[in-house]
């Protein structure tokens, strides 16, 4: 419980809380949130990924942004840096969770193909932009 009301650097936030995370993998968000990054990190990230794909329309554009708190190309970038961070067990279970999330993201989008393949950058960075 009182992971869940410690204070981070910005002030008081609550830690990241996934649905379709089991209680183990959550427990293990909330210890990395509190030991390497900060209370409501990989919420944040999914957040803006998710918003994007809510956006009306068959296909979407990826913003070009001028601001990284609305970009969905880095919320998914966050994502995949918490994924990279957590034990299996519970990357498994978050790569459930974001893997219907690039499914969809995958299917409203298309591919860039003047987009250069950059070692580290995941797919998601080579889908087409808005002009």
């Amino acid at each position: 419980m009182r992971a869940q009301t410690r204070l981070s650097r910005g002030g008081s936030r609550r830690f990241s809380q996934i649905s379709g995370l089991g209680r183990s993998a959550q427990a293990a968000v909330r210890r990395l949130e509190a030991d390497r990054f900060h209370a409501g990190y990989l919420r944040d990230g999914l957040d803006q990924f998710e918003q994007f794909l809510r956006g009306p329309g068959r296909w979407l554009y990826v913003p070009l942004a001028d601001c990284p708190c609305h970009d969905p190309v880095s919320g998914r970038d966050t994502v995949e840096v918490m994924l990279n961070a957590l034990p299996s067990r519970a990357r498994r279970e978050l790569r459930a969770v974001i893997g219907r999330l690039d499914d969809e993201f995958e299917r409203r989008t298309l591919p860039d193909p003047t987009a250069p393949v950059k070692p580290g950058l995941g797919w998601w960075h080579r889908r087409l932009t808005e002009r």
